[in-house]
């Protein structure tokens, strides 16, 4: 037994040095192969450095293709955000109405009454409505600019409840008047169109208001809409003052689509 033993022992010291050799060949191995790798990547990363050096217009084919994606994934959001609150975007009972009231086609704009590009954009409104009898404008009130835009479009939703049939009136004095819409002059110009001041002032406490602006924001939200004038025409949301020519275009658009 013991002889067996003995003999055995110089059988298992070559079967550790053989395991340590096979174990220290796949280390070298795995060390060969990371060092290769590391060449490797090198190798390529110096070559793809080089080739946009040469060739830098691929950078911004790269970006325009980044923003057609992110316009094209807007969109999308958008219109599922728009098929889920028509209710809300085209028939607020909070929200003016110029052109025709009955109109087949509708074109929803959010404003602030101290956005300059807004007071601009108003003729490009005008001349949309006088252009085409089938138009319906719809006047969402987002006031984002300031404490007075907010003050003032508290004024404008109270006197829209009280006279309805007036706001359009309304709305183009305050919008075309010089100097900033502030709460003051909101009810100047409410009163001079027939609206009692006392009257007028307990009806801009009507809890509906900020609850009525409130919801505006929130949408506002859902429809990536940062800024004013912005446009919901149809399917599609509008950024910016872009011109009459522009929503002339995306209303024919909308209304094949119907």
């Amino acid at each position: 037994m013991k002889r067996t033993v003995l003999l055995g022992a110089p059988a298992l010291g070559l079967a550790l040095l053989a395991g340590g050799y096979i174990a220290g060949s796949h280390n070298v191995e795995m060390t060969t192969r990371a060092h290769a790798e590391t060449l490797d990547r090198a190798a390529v990363e110096t070559i793809v450095r080089e080739y946009l050096l040469a060739n830098p217009e691929v950078l911004l084919e790269a970006q325009d293709a980044l923003e057609a994606k992110q316009q094209e994934q807007q969109r999308l959001a958008s219109l599922d955000t728009i098929k889920q609150n028509k209710e809300a975007i085209f028939n607020s009972s909070f929200d003016g109405v110029v052109g025709n009231p009955d109109g087949k086609i509708t074109i929803v704009e959010f404003y602030d009454y101290n956005c300059g590009y807004c007071k601009r954009a108003m003729d490009d409104m005008d001349a949309l409505t006088k252009a085409d009898p089938e138009l319906r404008f719809v006047l969402k009130e987002f006031p984002i600019l300031s404490a007075d835009s907010q003050k003032a479009s508290i004024v404008s939703m109270a006197f829209h409840l009280m006279q309805p049939e007036k706001y359009g009136e309304f709305h183009r004095a305050l919008m075309g008047a010089e100097g900033r819409a502030t709460e003051e002059e909101a009810i100047r110009i409410a009163v001079s169109l027939g609206a009692d001041e006392a009257e007028l002032r307990e009806k801009m406490k009507d809890p509906s208001i900020p609850q009525a602006l409130s919801a505006t924001y929130e949408l506002a939200t859902k429809l990536s809409v940062t800024g004013t004038p912005s446009y919901v025409v149809g399917e599609e949301v509008v950024f910016g003052a872009l011109g009459k020519e522009v929503l002339a275009e995306k209303i024919a658009a909308a209304r094949k689509a119907l």
